[in-house]
């Protein structure tokens, strides 16, 4: 097998909050796919670091009473020690506030500038007066200049899902101070994306990127892309333009060059060759595991950067769905919102691993954790069956033949099944395919325990004439359990230690073909303990009573938490205003994001008689998928509005404050489409 040379990275964690279960799920999937490659002999290294720059953190700092650097330091504590115990075995993990990050950022910004590729213009943009900075979108709020709803976001509408620049909105407010921002002018300094926009066609189609990734990127290309707006003004934390006072990278330029900035950093305290891995031509394989949130940053501009820059660029992106919590998106008020630490603090790390593992494929659908489903997954699979296995025929080893294997192997074709299905199951872990692996080791696991179950061992045991057998039958289920958890290694790293050391032996794909004979094996101790409902019940409940308000100043989001603000009551109606709005049942029939649009969907729902078009702001909350065939409530009485995406003939009815937030209504199972709501 020819040594490949192979770096892998996970999304850059923000420094100014937790790691929690949706984070988890990217290190999970690649960690996984890490020690796979490693165990295989190649040459892997697998590096992260947290992304430390940007508003956000230079206003939370300010809040607590920090600089940005002592809060970032903290964050990288907490964060490493998380990852540490979720068993994520990076090979480096940095910070994007670094020395080699801040001289990559110039060396390739200063490269993009000497090849044409970087622009000056003066743009308008809001300003706070009283903390003397411009305004992101999203830190400004005010009313919606289409219908008016009260307190909406600076570039779109979660009530009507109009979008608009935020100098449209009516009595705008800072969310940083509360002040009313005013209009000023700033020159800023924009990446030339178009200039390579026939490399990035051929590049995304070529096999970089899933099929369905490479689909939704050509919405991007339709209408042409667009220059990319790389400065911000100060105050701002992050590292100053080179040239250029005052004006600072924005954070999606220098986050990506973290991954190089990282590998720097590990290669220099290693010796491992930093240009074998980024230099153009390069053989080596470089991998990025991200969210399908983020596709556009590492798809399109990513890229652009390295090859506008003279490095190479990624071999492929792999993107993943997002986690969501019995069937719903994780809540806060639920309790499915859960922290790493919280986690960590009620249940086994690796219980979380193998759930993931048996749910994740190549593909990009979401992932639910169910938490009925986990516990009982968890202790069919794992304490049921494969531990089962070992525990089973441990003891009679141990206690009746001073604990030595048999020198015969009981059932060598029943071993060559098992060790016969390693191709198999490695390409399935090559392909991120885990689930298919998890299934196909799961029923090697069932084929075992049905031949201990028929052999009998404890009967065996009580015929003194039956002892030889006994001991083959035993050696035979502790070499079969030896193959399967030697199949589950990248999965379950800490059990896969704790059999090694009961069998005396490594768990290696140069060795798990050949069984092991009149081999010496330590006293079985148990290895995973079966999870318990009280535990995860109480890791829910401390998930509901560690809720802590956000920071008003960390996101606009903040401003209406639907955990400690509760909406006034609307000034009071009486019936007749009431029976002017026509609430209808409607089915969604059919649900595409929208293009060019961040918040919006585009719902096509079904009246019964007729098929309504409505655009809806929920596109941070829902997946189209999630949508489909399901009945939700409109006004269907309502005016219909031109959007510069086509006519909106109603509106969906949905709880919450906004954002990722948004509740859709849904009526009792036994309503129709058409049915009036009263």
């Amino acid at each position: 097998m020819t040594t490949r040379k192979i770096l892998i990275t996970s999304a850059l964690p923000y420094a100014n909050g937790p790691i929690h279960l949706g984070h988890l799920l990217e290190y999970i999937q690649t960690d996984i796919w890490s020690r796979f490659q490693k165990a295989r002999g190649h040459q892997c290294y697998y590096v992260c670091a947290d992304d430390a720059h940007g508003t956000p953190i230079m206003l939370k700092a300010q809040q607590l009473g920090l600089t940005p650097e002592q809060m970032i330091a903290q964050t990288a504590i907490e964060h490493q020690a998380d990852f540490a115990e979720f068993l994520i075995g990076f090979d480096n993990y940095h910070s994007t506030h670094s020395s080699e990050n801040q001289a990559f950022a110039r060396e390739i910004y200063t490269k993009l500038d000497a090849g044409g590729y970087i622009k000056r213009r003066s743009i308008s943009q809001l300003f706070d007066p009283e903390k003397q900075m411009f305004l992101p979108d999203r830190f400004v709020k005010g009313d919606c200049p289409k219908c008016g709803a009260l307190d909406q976001n600076g570039d779109s509408c979660d009530v009507c899902g109009a979008t608009y620049s935020p100098t449209e909105l009516k009595n705008p407010k800072s969310v940083v101070s509360g002040a009313t921002p005013v209009l000023k002018d700033s020159e800023h300094y924009f990446f030339d994306l178009p200039a390579f926009e026939q490399m990035l066609q051929d590049w995304t189609r070529g096999g970089a990127l899933q099929n369905e990734m490479a689909n939704k990127l050509q919405e991007w290309f339709k209408d042409g892309l667009q220059q990319w707006d790389i400065s911000r003004d100060a105050p701002y934390f992050g590292f100053e333009i080179p040239g250029a006072p005052g004006k600072f990278f924005y954070v999606w330029l220098d986050a990506p060059i973290g991954y190089l900035a990282s590998f720097k950093n590990y290669c220099s305290k290693t010796g491992v060759d930093f240009d074998q891995f980024w230099q153009l031509n390069s053989d080596a394989e470089v991998y990025h595991f991200i969210g399908k949130d983020i596709i556009y940053f590492h798809s399109l501009f990513w890229p652009a950067m390295l090859h506008g820059a003279g490095y190479r660029k990624p071999t492929s992106v792999f993107a993943h769905g997002f986690v969501t919590v019995n069937g719903a998106k994780m809540s806060k008020s639920r309790g499915t919102f859960i922290k790493a630490r919280t986690y960590l603090e009620h249940l086994n790390p690796e219980y979380l691993r193998y759930y993931f593992a048996s749910k994740l494929t190549s593909g990009i659908v979401d992932l639910d954790l169910n938490l009925d489903d986990f516990s009982q997954k968890v202790n069919a699979d794992l304490v049921g069956k494969v531990v089962n296995i070992a525990s089973r025929c441990a003891s009679f080893v141990t206690k009746k033949f001073n604990g030595t294997l048999s020198a015969t192997l009981a059932e060598p074709e029943l071993f060559a099944e098992f060790v016969a299905q390693g191709d198999s199951i490695a390409a399935s872990f090559e392909e991120r395919e885990y689930a298919r692996a998890i299934r196909d080791i799961m029923a090697l696991a069932d084929k075992a325990n049905q031949y201990i179950d028929a052999k009998a061992p404890w009967v065996l045991a009580k015929d003194d004439s039956k002892q030889q057998e006994t001991l083959d039958v035993c050696s035979m289920g502790i070499n079969l359990f030896r193959v399967l958890m030697h199949y589950l290694a990248p999965v379950l790293p800490n059990m896969a230690k704790e059999v090694e050391a009961f069998l005396n032996s490594e768990l290696r794909w140069d060795n798990y073909q050949q069984p092991l004979l009149n081999h010496e094996i330590q006293p079985f101790k148990a290895l995973m303990q079966r999870v318990d409902p009280v535990k995860v019940q109480a890791m829910v409940d401390a998930s509901k009573d560690n809720l802590q308000p956000a920071a008003p100043v960390t996101a606009p989001a903040a401003v209406a938490s639907a955990t400690d603000n509760i909406e006034a009551i609307a000034p009071t109606i009486n019936i007749d205003d009431f029976a002017k709005l026509d609430l209808r049942i409607a089915k969604i029939v059919s649900a595409e994001h929208v293009e060019g649009a961040d918040k919006l969907l585009r719902l096509q729902l079904d009246l019964g008689n007729e098929t309504r078009q409505v655009f809806a702001g929920i596109k941070a909350a829902y997946q189209p998928e999630q949508l489909v065939g399901r009945l939700t409530v409109m006004v269907a009485n309502l005016a219909p509005r031109k959007m510069k995406f086509g006519m909106s003939e109603g509106m969906v009815m949905a709880a919450g404050p906004g954002g990722s937030e948004i509740f859709l209504l849904s009526p009792d199972d036994g309503a129709t489409p058409g049915m009036r709501v009263k």
